[in-house]
């Protein structure tokens, strides 16, 4: 396995640290004790070996400790959301370019490519209002959200290098979509480890335990196997179908310990032999985090174990139970968690689809905030929600005889995400769009800058975070990116 170019990605501990990461202070020393009564805990000799999620210094000191993502896959539309634009009313129904003159030559080929932004200007069906002493404008669709304006910090400036679902949703969770780059969680585990050595350091849950682009949108590729996200299906909330094979029904806790003692024992026997054979162990410390879960996850994915009034502040909706776990996790030390939340692609039914979507997205979005900022989380909580892009503020005219009602295309020239928490930039409105909402035309940032800003937060010179892999220095921001110092507090 290679080491780190962080010279102080070392290991800390502190009384206090120890006693928050240890499972919650006594009650996780109840914990190591059992574990080590039924034979669960390693042999001394090898912790050390056992722990390359061990939690790690940043660059330097960080706002954030940890992530939640909320990834809105397919899209959705910033026009209809955050970004209210009151020439679409005035417009409405006029072909762009006979508004405003050569519009689709103007908008460059990755606004424009494939006819997207063809057809009529399209108003929003909702209304917005501003919100909170920031005077934030937040559409109607998000009455809860809006609540918590004053916590949030949007980005109207978005844009991306392509309008494809795959090579957009591969750009915005890895950086790169020509070739298999590590995830932004795996990258986050990477630099600073873990808070818990019995969960994951990287979750992600959907609804069917994987993404659109596959695994890829969590994956490691070349950074070693532990910083790699496991996926776990939400759509059935019993901890057996989320986590299948939790306990073994054949072998005890105590053999199974004394068999991966043995399988270490071996595979460091193999190591000297054959040094450097990060896949191998990758292997081996992901059966050990497995075998640790048989105690912990049996807690940490169990929602009954939730006060009634904390449920239905989130909701038993699909959305309710995938952002109550992630808080769980959170809480728990789990360092990077993504939720992924499906539908955005309205190209057609875009009113109707926005306001279902987003109905069952505010009340969750709300409690989670609430609940953060209750547990007083919210401060070092990076909290991240958007798409691979957004959609155009012109109706959409892919085959429009086959549609059911108005919907909108892709749009890569411009689209908003907010954050909140984390040391960003609370009630605050960074960059803008065009008058229609199509192209970022201030404070333009694109997905690296999204990417070196969060890794700035986590406490990383995004330029300084290398990985060296095929004789070069490999980093989440490749060549690109900078920190928006517009967004942070």
């Amino acid at each position: 396995m290679k080491q780190s170019l962080c010279d102080s990605c070392r290991p800390i501990t502190t009384r206090r640290d120890f006693l928050t990461r240890s499972a919650f202070g006594l009650g996780g020393l109840g914990l190591a004790t059992l574990m080590q009564d039924l034979g669960m805990a390693a042999e001394p000799a090898t912790q050390s070996a056992l722990s390359p999620l061990a939690p790690r210094k940043p660059h330097f000191a960080a706002s954030a400790k940890r992530v939640i993502h909320i990834f809105c896959e397919g899209g959705p539309s910033q026009v209809d959301t955050f970004d209210p634009k009151p020439s679409l009313e005035k417009f409405h129904g006029k072909m762009a370019d006979e508004v405003m003159k050569d519009y689709q030559k103007t908008a460059g080929d990755v606004a424009a490519g494939m006819g997207r932004l063809s057809g009529k200007l399209q108003r929003s069906a909702f209304k917005f209002a501003k919100h909170g002493q920031s005077g934030l404008e937040i559409s109607e669709v998000f009455p809860k959200l809006a609540t918590h304006a004053d916590e949030m910090c949007v980005i109207r400036s978005m844009h991306t290098k392509t309008s494809v679902h795959e090579p957009a949703q591969l750009i915005m969770n890895t950086g790169e979509f020509a070739s298999v780059r590590p995830s932004v969680g795996a990258w986050t585990v990477y630099g600073l480890g873990s808070e818990n050595q019995n969960l994951p350091g990287f979750v992600a849950l959907s609804l069917s335990g994987t993404a659109a682009v596959g695994d890829k949108q969590w994956g490691n590729a070349f950074l070693p196997a532990w910083c790699c996200g496991t996926g776990i299906p939400t759509k059935d909330p019993t901890i057996t179908k989320m986590i299948e094979h939790i306990r073994s029904g054949t072998t005890s806790l105590r053999e199974q310990r004394r068999q991966l003692d043995l399988m270490r024992a071996m595979h460091e026997d193999f190591a000297q032999k054959h040094p450097g054979d990060a896949l191998l162990e990758g292997r081996v410390s992901a059966f050990e985090t497995a075998f640790r879960m048989q105690i912990e996850a049996t807690d940490a994915f169990d929602l009954t174990r939730e006060p009634l009034h904390i449920r239905e502040m989130y909701g038993n909706t699909e959305q309710g139970r995938q952002l109550l776990l992630a808080r769980r996790l959170s809480e728990r030390g789990v360092r990077f968690v993504q939720v992924i939340h499906n539908g955005w692609d309205t190209h057609d039914l875009n009113d109707e689809r926005h306001r279902d979507l987003c109905g069952a997205a505010d009340q969750p979005l709300h409690a989670l905030l609430t609940d953060l900022k209750q547990r007083d989380m919210l401060k070092d909580t990076l909290l991240v929600w958007g798409g691979e892009f957004g959609r155009t503020p012109t109706s959409d005219n892919n085959d429009v005889a086959k549609k059911k009602g108005i919907g909108r295309d892709h749009n890569a020239g411009g689209f908003t995400m907010w954050m909140a928490g984390g040391g960003t930039k609370p009630g605050t409105v960074f960059g803008a769009t065009d008058e229609f909402g199509a192209l970022a035309v201030q404070d333009k940032v694109e997905v690296h800058d999204l990417h070196a800003t969060m890794m700035h937060l986590l406490g990383f010179d995004h330029e300084k975070l290398t990985y060296r892999y095929a004789g070069r220095d490999f980093r989440l921001t490749d060549v690109y990116g900078h920190v928006v110092n517009g967004v942070i507090a």
